[in-house]
């Protein structure tokens, strides 16, 4: 009887959890928390809104750091546009971006399934290296592939006038498209991130597609592929927001605006005079609108792509 009593007057643990004998600790934390994340937000955020708010300044204004512009100037796009040259420099982007993703994701899915799904000698020591080279900083490459591709290392494919092509030393790729996007095909993280969603993909299929005939072409292309479109955008979008704002290398690579892409046209709006602020936030916003809308459209499937993507292999 007494017992009866005691578990009676004693609250069990989910008692305790839906009714906290002091409910204002739990509202405190969520508080705080709110508090953090609204922050975090805020600044994260802010160099964003002090963009677009510049770029819709007079230059007058930008110079006495105005925090919003008296009257916004939506002309500046279009000046800026205009000014900079942005057309051609978009469309260079444009190419740019669309071989670097089709020559990488070509490397990556083909090297990705041969790590995942083909035994061969070596290829755990392989994929070891390639591991290794993520922890190398992108700076160290800039030399040895500014040389890879003025051919001073290997000799590089060059097409004459007369359509021949010819391999030699001293052939080089500045200022042409080949300088552009080849060094940018082989992504490590991208061949580790699809190798490892390729080798969760259960044996059966590929027994079932050995009975069928197929070989590791078609299983490939019919099924592996199909199957694999999360992480494979995931790698498309990634790949798409470095190419696009890529900015050193093709200045090093390039010596004029004929494949300039348009973050290099960022810098028309520098010169002796000085900066003109208010053009060149109007510019920057061009710049990255077409990635917000990119990521808008398939921030889903980009989530999918790493969360569906496991680390065992």
């Amino acid at each position: 009887m007494a017992d009866n009593v005691l578990q009676r007057a004693t609250p069990t643990y989910a008692e305790a959890v839906h009714h906290p004998r002091v409910p204002w600790q739990r509202y405190v934390g969520r508080a705080l928390m709110y508090t953090i994340l609204t922050i975090a937000a805020i600044v994260a955020m802010f160099p964003f809104f002090w963009m677009i708010s510049t770029s819709l300044m007079t230059l007058g204004e930008t110079q006495i750091r105005s925090w919003l512009p008296t009257v916004p100037q939506w002309g500046n796009y279009a000046q800026a546009w205009e000014q900079a040259q942005f057309s051609r420099y978009f469309m260079n982007s444009v190419i740019i971006t669309a071989t670097t993703i089709a020559g990488l994701l070509y490397m990556s899915i083909t090297a990705a399934y041969a790590f995942a799904r083909i035994n061969f000698f070596g290829k755990n020591i392989l994929f070891t290296m390639l591991l290794i080279t993520l922890m190398i900083p992108e700076a160290v490459t800039l030399i040895p592939n500014y040389l890879t591709i003025s051919g001073q290392i290997f000799p590089l494919p060059v097409v004459t006038p007369t359509g021949e092509a010819s391999f030699r030393l001293g052939n080089s790729w500045i200022d042409s498209l080949p300088a552009l996007t080849v060094p940018f095909m082989g992504s490590a993280f991208s061949i580790f991130l699809l190798r490892q969603f390729f080798a969760q993909i259960p044996n059966e299929l590929w027994e079932a597609a050995r009975i069928d005939g197929a070989g590791h072409v078609r299983f490939l292309l019919q099924i592996v592929l199909p199957i694999s479109t999360a992480p494979i955008m995931t790698v498309s979008l990634l790949t798409f927001i470095g190419a696009w704002n890529a900015f050193l290398w093709p200045l090093i690579v390039t010596n004029d605006d004929r494949w300039r892409p348009i973050t290099v046209g960022l810098y028309r709006f520098s010169d002796e005079a000085g900066t003109q602020f208010h053009l060149l936030m109007a510019g920057a916003l061009i710049t990255i609108l077409p990635i917000l809308i990119l990521y808008f459209f398939t921030q889903k499937t980009f989530t999918a792509g790493i969360a569906t993507t496991g680390l065992k292999g």
